[in-house]
């Protein structure tokens, strides 16, 4: 059983060494473990921190590509290393390296494929007032969404199955976690996620410049990710407003229409006439891109099944 340990890194120079020192050597269960760093485009010394360390495999961007874009291409490097499960960790030390052990448990025990840390957000120091409100209601989206119970859905520290790591595809530019999870929860694939421990913070997030960035972000990645994978059920709840005001306007004009034939109220009419067609139009819409979205997921399971015939022929090869 290989472990492949991932780190993405965008100028860490001053805190890689810091967050691999804390990587454990050895766990129960696990044969071997490897340590590999995505380096997104680093104008520091990273790259030669990382080699210095002693880390088995590095995957260079010449540019800044993102973390999703980061996230993706180390997952592909690990499975071409024949990893069977990988890990992904924070450069910044965020996490607490000894918790790996925590996070692999359950593919170990076959109980999951993917595992997300649930950091205390109420008891992170760093984190304001608002930032731990936004984490917990982005949380409950996501819930809502994938059809999980994930109580930490932004969280980074993660583990992940060689078969579910082939089955993941992260479409937005901005960040893997949301969009994973949801997509693990349309592709039911067995995901849960276990208590684990935060560091104090060496520095400042770079995800997001801001917490309105944050929120505009987080918001329209969760939005598209729901329109992906579940359009019709994303369409349908949309539909339902003007459909359901449609259908209250229209139900008051015939009340009122059956103790006065001659009542006016005609503009009430007209206009739940066109909140009903638009309610119509809308679950259409849906019906659409619920086929859009049936031929994607054969899309992938092709792609799924020519990754696994790429990956494991270069594990036995």
């Amino acid at each position: 059983m290989k472990l492949i340990i991932q780190i993405p890194c965008y100028n860490e120079e001053e805190t890689l060494h810091i967050a691999l020192d804390a990587l454990p050597r050895q766990i129960d269960g696990i044969d071997e473990i490897e340590y590999l760093i995505i380096n997104d485009g680093s104008k520091d010394m990273t790259v030669k921190v990382a080699e210095e360390w002693g880390v088995h495999y590095i995957v260079n961007f010449k540019r800044n590509k993102g973390l999703a874009h980061g996230f993706v291409a180390g997952l592909d490097e690990a499975l071409k290393q024949g990893a069977d499960i990988i890990v992904n960790t924070d450069a910044d030390n965020q996490y607490c390296g000894e918790d790996i052990e925590k996070l692999v448990r359950p593919i170990l025990e076959g109980k999951a494929d993917i595992v997300i840390g649930a950091r205390p957000i109420d008891s992170i120091s760093h984190f304001s007032f608002l930032k731990k409100k936004l984490q917990h209601l982005g949380s409950w989206f996501v819930r809502i969404a994938s059809d999980t119970d994930i109580p930490d859905a932004p969280s980074g520290f993660r583990a992940i199955s060689r078969d579910a790591a082939m089955r993941l595809h992260v479409i937005n530019e901005y960040t893997y976690t949301l969009e994973t999870i949801i997509q693990a929860g349309r592709e039911k694939i067995a995901i849960t996620s276990v208590p684990i421990r935060t560091n104090a913070e060496l520095r400042p997030s770079r995800l997001f410049r801001s917490m309105r960035s944050y929120i505009k972000k987080s918001a329209l990645t969760i939005i598209r990710a729901f329109m992906m994978y579940k359009p019709l059920k994303f369409f349908g709840i949309i539909g339902m407003i003007p459909f359901g005001i449609g259908t209250i306007l229209g139900v008051r004009y015939l009340i009122y229409l059956a103790f006065d034939p001659n009542t006016g109220h005609v503009p009430s009419l007209i206009l739940a006439a066109i909140l009903l067609l638009m309610g119509v139009q809308t679950f259409v819409v849906g019906l659409h891109a619920d086929i859009m979205a049936a031929n994607r997921k054969m899309i992938e399971e092709i792609k799924y099944h020519l990754k696994k015939m790429e990956y494991d022929g270069q594990e036995k090869k």
